[in-house]
């Protein structure tokens, strides 16, 4: 049965894109399964425009991984089993982030970090404990993509342009003063 679940969980995985497995589930898997567990996830980044591409791996076994109670609907069956999957791990010595990405995950990300330094996921989509694991461990990876992100260059082409309307708005705004100045004055009585 608990080699059914992992099976089950395993292809629920790789589905998704991910290919991570904890510890006490590697070991209700049976040595005749010929799938590859890995203990970590790869993360690259999203630009289709990078020359290079970063692959940062994320490993689970320095990750703090907690099961407690779900919320929401479930009956009998939600009060009796531990689902909502907890991930945390401390920021600053997430030596496998580059610094700099640690640096704008603290700046992005300041509601989801505790005062230990702690980046905390949750998730309480399934009613499995692998599906919530795998889900917490995406959302690690899209925060990791997304602060790993390198901002657009403006080309020169977007520097005229930015130019030419800020000029043009400029112009508009002397324009409107003008307008806006005459017919002040010409409100004006003179008493010579």
């Amino acid at each position: 049965m608990a080699a059914h679940i992992a099976r089950r969980s395993y292809v629920l995985c790789h589905r998704a894109g991910v290919n991570v497995f904890p510890q006490h589930v590697r070991s209700l898997v049976k040595e005749d399964i010929n799938y590859t567990l890995q203990q970590s996830v790869g993360y690259g980044t999203r630009g289709t425009d990078t020359t290079q591409d970063t692959q940062v791996h994320i490993p689970v076994d320095r990750l703090t991984v907690s099961y407690s109670r779900s919320s929401g609907p479930g009956g009998q069956h939600v009060n009796k089993v531990s689902t909502k999957a907890e991930v945390r791990f401390h920021v600053q010595t997430a030596d496998w982030i580059p610094e700099d990405v640690r640096q704008k995950i603290f700046e992005k990300n300041k509601n989801r970090i505790n005062k230990a330094g702690e980046l905390l996921v949750t998730s309480e989509l399934s009613r499995s404990q692998q599906r919530n694991l795998s889900d917490c461990i995406q959302k690690i990876s899209a925060i990791i993509a997304e602060a790993s992100e390198k901002p657009h260059e403006p080309t020169a082409e977007d520097v005229a342009l930015r130019e030419h309307r800020l000029e043009k708005r400029n112009k508009e705004r002397l324009n409107q003063k003008k307008i806006h100045s005459a017919i002040k004055k010409s409100r004006r009585v003179d008493f010579d």
